[in-house]
């Protein structure tokens, strides 16, 4: 099993939500969250003050996917929130140990 993490803009994300249900992903945990990365973050003017916002508002979404599933999710992800300028964000890859599910004490793949 692993734990797949991406890192997309906002407005990508029901596209992204979409694309990985059409390849049979159906359950992820999905957070707002903030950062930046070679972005860098913009200035804005408010109230005739220019300041600096450093951390972008972005979506993270996590799954947990058997190995089978992981490259055609990937491949989902980067399809549907690839718009080719900077800040598209990024995926993180990482094993998992175990995984149970509260309900029924299914351990490994079935608790997936």
């Amino acid at each position: 099993m692993k734990k797949v993490e991406a890192i997309i803009k906002p407005f990508k994300l029901e596209e992204v939500k979409d694309a990985l249900g059409d390849v049979g992903i159906e359950g992820m945990t999905v957070s707002e969250v903030k950062g930046f990365g070679r972005q860098k973050g913009h200035t804005e003017i408010y109230r005739g003050s220019e300041y600096t916002v450093d951390f972008l508002p972005k979506i993270k979404i996590e799954m947990v996917l058997p190995d089978s599933s992981v490259d055609a999710a990937i491949a989902a992800i980067i399809k549907s929130a690839k718009t080719g300028k900077i800040g598209d964000g990024k995926i993180f890859v990482s094993p998992v140990d175990q995984a149970i599910r509260i309900r029924t004490e299914e351990k490994g793949d079935a608790a997936v």
